[in-house]
């Protein structure tokens, strides 16, 4: 029988008495531990394993626990993980520092552990529907973006991150789009938007899109997809070409674009192991033994485009 698979939940803190603590209680409940005794070594933690949550001390040396939230929500192949903030301090001013940071929780030392399980719980469930949900979209290869009416980015899919990254300036024409698309929000307060009636636009980088409405998704969050005749659909001639999964096809057009592995991961949304992974097969299904070799073939195919 194969054996149910463990959640991993990375634990943030400089006190060795707290990690002791906290590690056996929560290894007790079935769950794989992770510990951390600083924000950098936290980053380093989940830049190599990928954690299901994240229970982080407040109140740290050097980079503080809402630093380190901001710098792992910054990071695409972690910005679905949610992070639950521990200190001792439970005035106003560090729940809101807390929330604004990306996290989704506050707990008080000392603290509770049948108040943490059942707090581990819900958000763990409420992340798995978010990203489940979030898979199967980028699953269906569409360029989609989420924002809020002030024109937040909310979240995109990796289709949406490559296609402006390959403008070299990615996270600037995001930002452009998402205030763009928050003039048309409120040019139409009554958010009725036709997904009939498309809207150009052109955020620089080259780039025309055409951005189409399709629907609010959140008591904020607005969902358009994006096309664009500038783009040719070179992950699907790959695709076909070589007989490659979706995803598999997106690697090798980074590979091919000169691209390391970490780069790959932080565009895709892939932890590096992913990467790896993904590269294992397209070295076999390309009969080839190493990326510079991968590279070249895909390269030439591009060519011919």
């Amino acid at each position: 029988m194969t054996e149910a698979k463990r959640d991993i939940v990375l634990v943030v803190d400089d006190s060795p008495e707290t990690l002791g603590f906290l590690t056996q209680a929560l290894e007790k409940a079935g769950i794989t531990v992770l510990v951390a005794t600083s924000g950098a070594a936290a980053l380093s933690v989940a830049d190599r394993v990928t954690p299901d949550m994240i229970l982080m001390d407040a109140i740290m040396p050097g980079l503080s626990g809402f630093e380190t939230c901001q710098q792992i929500k910054a990071k695409a192949h972690l910005q679905h993980v949610p992070v639950i903030f521990m200190t001792g301090l439970s005035e106003t001013e560090h729940v809101v520092n807390a929330l604004d940071s990306g996290g989704v929780d506050f707990l008080t030392k000392p603290i509770n552990i049948d108040e943490l399980q059942a707090r581990i719980r819900v958000h763990l469930a409420n992340a798995r529907s978010v990203q489940s949900a979030r898979i199967a979209l980028d699953a269906a290869g569409r360029h989609l973006i989420a924002v809020s009416r002030s024109g937040a980015i909310h979240w995109s899919t990796p289709q949406t991150h490559q296609l402006l990254a390959a403008t070299g300036n990615g996270p600037a024409l995001l930002e452009t789009i998402g205030q763009e698309l928050a003039r048309q929000l409120d040019a139409d307060k009554a958010s009725s938007f036709s997904p009939a009636d498309p809207f150009d636009m052109e955020p620089g980088g080259g780039l025309t899109l055409q951005m189409q409405y399709l629907g609010s998704v959140g008591p904020d969050e607005f969902l358009f997809r994006m096309t664009t005749s500038d783009h040719p659909n070179q992950d699907e001639v790959l695709q076909q070409h070589f007989g490659l999964t979706a995803r598999e096809a997106d690697v090798l057009l980074w590979i091919a674009k000169g691209k390391a592995n970490r780069d790959i991961g932080e565009i895709l949304g892939l932890s590096p192991r992913t990467v790896n992974k993904h590269l294992e097969q397209i070295y076999q299904k390309l009969g080839v033994e190493n990326r510079a070799s991968a590279a070249v073939r895909a390269a030439h195919v591009l060519h011919e485009l």
